[in-house]
């Protein structure tokens, strides 16, 4: 795997966006191994606990996609890896749980899940995150911004590609492309958090939920 990956946003003509008075959404995210003090970072894991409304796992942040009512960003990334099989997808985002939801996603992997997954995951995270802000502009907006200029880090005792892993000695050891990602996306929300109210169709082919294709995403 290289060591950065690009996530690039196109419109549904297949065509570079580039929203007006804003640079081409576009990212370079560092899949790079990297270490973050613990101390003076947003460090996030359990959702409640500090920090927790970062994490994909955490309610309180309802999305819209498809006419379909979907109560994570979780539920959601889970869901897009069968775009073929809309009853698969229907059984996830019907869960009352985000760790249900993936639970319900990985028993369906090995079967039915699309191919290309390793290579359009961070691409459609992305994306999940896009529209979670999209759709919660203030809410989960206010709670990137309080994390001020902190490396934003996903503890994980077991994935160190999303997250960073505890090293003992007051750091944390990973990728985090979760971190990194939300990092990338409240600078553009500092920036300017009006331009953030539409969420324009990734660079994906056969981006699906529930036997329709995914345009652009507008607040719910």
């Amino acid at each position: 795997m290289s060591a950065t990956h690009p996530v690039v946003l196109m419109d549904k003509d297949g065509n570079s966006m580039e929203p007006q008075g804003s640079a081409m959404e576009q990212i370079t995210v560092d899949l790079s191994v990297q270490t973050y003090a613990r101390a003076g970072s947003a460090v996030f894991n359990k959702t409640k606990e500090k920090w927790g409304e970062l994490s994909n796992m955490r309610a309180g942040f309802p999305l819209r996609v498809n006419g379909a009512e979907i109560r994570t960003s979780e539920a959601l990334y889970q869901a897009l890896r069968f775009p073929d099989h809309p009853e698969v997808q229907q059984l996830i985002i019907a869960d009352n749980s985000p760790k249900g939801a993936k639970m319900r996603s990985k028993s369906h992997r090995r079967e039915f899940a699309r191919k290309d997954w390793d290579e359009i995951q961070v691409q459609v995270m992305w994306w999940c995150l896009r529209v979670k802000l999209a759709q919660n502009l203030e809410s989960f907006g206010g709670e990137l911004f309080i994390t001020g200029d902190k490396p934003i880090v996903e503890e994980s005792a077991n994935d160190k590609f999303w997250g960073a892993k505890d090293q003992g000695d007051g750091t944390l050891k990973g990728a985090n492309v979760l971190g990194k990602l939300l990092m990338a996306l409240r600078a553009r929300y500092k920036a300017d958090p009006t331009a953030l109210r539409s969420v324009p169709q990734p660079q994906i082919g056969n981006f699906r939920l529930m036997g329709q294709e995914i345009g652009t995403i507008g607040v719910a």
